[in-house]
């Protein structure tokens, strides 16, 4: 990976918070009663775990780049269309539209699902409705899995080797979004805590490494063709 796109993606790891974390829908509720759910201490990989280790022995041979169009998460009952995103004027991150419930980002100056590098999926925690498509996200836990159907017609299996919450004012931009030799991906969605006057305080992130390749199903296939 070179260094403009490694630049790209930082630029994108500092600012995703702004688009995603309004927590507008907890405004009008109480966030004791209704905040997301949050990963577990025991799910962030521990201090002393080798990344190679957290990420599994098992050599997968990343495939050629090709556009994500649906992520699917079976423990969190996601199955929901992604969009490109690119940087807005400012230097920020583009994000969904607030008002697709079950529409996710992938950030287009990075890299895609399934080849050597580390994949970005954004996804709203909520909107002024209630619940978005990433809402669960900090359920999930440690090999659980996260399938992306690509437009050449494979999927991208990857299995979760950690889930971690990070407070904005300290986010670690190299190991949430730094390059990788193999095929990773995260997700991401807000969360660690709520303010009234800031929204949400922090990231919920998902690690995840390549550990199968499949051809998408046909059924799949048709769905990411829809609206999402």
């Amino acid at each position: 990976m070179d260094r403009a796109q490694r630049r790209r993606e930082t630029i994108a790891a500092t600012l995703t918070a702004v688009g995603l974390c309004a927590g507008v829908w907890l405004i009008d509720h109480s966030p004791q009663d209704e905040m997301p759910p949050q990963p577990a201490p025991e799910q962030a990989v521990a201090p002393s775990e080798r990344p190679e280790v957290a990420a599994g022995s098992g050599a997968i041979v990343p495939l050629p780049p090709a556009e994500p169009v649906r992520v699917r998460i079976p423990g969190v009952r996601v199955d929901a269309a992604v969009m490109p995103l690119g940087l807005e004027e400012d230097g920020s991150l583009e994000v969904p539209p607030q008002t697709a419930v079950n529409l996710t980002g992938w950030y287009q100056g990075g890299a895609t699902p399934g080849s050597r590098g580390t994949a970005i999926i954004a996804g709203h925690v909520d909107n002024a409705s209630g619940p978005s498509v990433f809402y669960g996200l900090g359920a999930l836990t440690r090999g659980d899995t996260v399938a992306v159907d690509r437009v050449d017609g494979l999927t991208a299996e990857f299995r979760i080797h950690a889930v971690e919450v990070h407070d904005r004012d300290a986010f670690p931009d190299e190991k949430v979004y730094g390059p990788s030799e193999r095929a990773e991906i995260r997700l991401i969605t807000c969360g660690g805590g709520y303010s009234s006057t800031e929204g949400y305080l922090g990231n919920v992130v998902v690690y995840g490494h390549l550990t199968a390749i499949t051809v998408t199903p046909d059924t799949t296939a048709a769905a990411a063709r829809g609206p999402g």
